[in-house]
């Protein structure tokens, strides 16, 4: 039973829309300017401010019109409460299953947070197991947390795939295991990987985009089309045609420094929207 690890925020689910949700909400609570959500947004950066240095920004912005335990209790939520569950993200689990596969999320964040957001969108139900760094003690890109999560469910890493949209924390991490994985982000975002040497006589970039966009009719440009990249990593681990390889020294060398390494990354480009 071959091993598929999924990142949960911006991947399985679409992170930044709920929290997104959520600062708007809050806003409208408190009589401030719904225009602050953008400023929010920026502070957050996805989620990988720390905490703490979001609330203190937060605070001293909004201070004497929010309190403070306002604030808190935003960020403690983290916008958990208005995650949903795609349709092609629950058919594209259930496929997986179905072939075979041993689905983990593999996240970082709070245990609270992360499983409020696991369970209100039945995950649990879908997935083998999962893994949150603050339960396990290991954050990702730290292999450690990559094997717990073959520990979880009782499956070797060998022959696993990670699919997940940080450069840093998921790619690499598969990366410094020898693991094959799948980066995804969506076009007109930022990443530190350019984007012009990704080729190889399989795939070209317009190919890949093209064939990305096509699967990505039925649903929502965000959350990454995670029923697509499923489907076309087969039960043998092989993809299917989509995505464009990069070479471990290409991504090692705009990443993770340089080093040797053969072809175990596919990119693939999400259209916005």
């Amino acid at each position: 039973m071959p091993l598929l690890m999924l990142d949960l925020d911006n991947t399985l689910v679409d992170r930044d829309a709920a929290f997104r949700d959520a600062v708007t909400a809050f806003l409208a609570e408190h009589h401030l300017p719904a225009t602050d959500v953008t400023w929010v947004m920026a502070v957050d950066a996805g989620g990988y401010t720390a905490r703490p240095d979001v609330a203190v920004a937060m605070n001293d912005r909004f201070r004497g019109r929010a309190p403070a335990t306002a604030v808190q209790a935003l960020l403690d939520r983290g916008g958990a409460d208005h995650v949903v569950l795609t349709d092609v993200a629950r058919e594209a689990l259930s496929r997986a299953s179905a072939d075979g596969w041993a689905c983990v999320i593999v996240t970082n964040g709070r245990t609270i947070q992360q499983e409020a957001k696991i369970f209100r969108t039945g995950f649990d139900r879908l997935v083998q197991g999962w893994v949150i760094s603050e339960k396990v003690g290991f954050k990702k890109p730290d292999p450690k947390i990559f094997h717990a999560a073959a520990d979880a469910v009782g499956v070797p890493l060998v022959g696993a795939w990670v699919i997940g949209d940080s450069a840093h924390a998921d790619i690499a991490g598969a990366d410094a295991l020898g693991l094959r994985s799948i980066w995804c982000r969506t076009a007109g975002h930022g990443s530190r990987l350019p984007p012009a040497p990704l080729t190889s006589p399989r795939t070209s970039p317009r190919r890949s985009t093209a064939s990305s966009a096509r699967r990505n009719r039925a649903g929502p440009s965000r959350p990454v089309p995670v029923g697509a990249l499923v489907s076309d990593v087969g039960c043998r681990g092989e993809p299917g045609g989509m995505g464009v390889p990069v070479s471990s020294a290409h991504f090692r060398s705009h990443v993770a420094g340089p080093r040797a390494g053969k072809e175990r990354c596919l990119l693939v480009v999400v259209p916005a929207g």
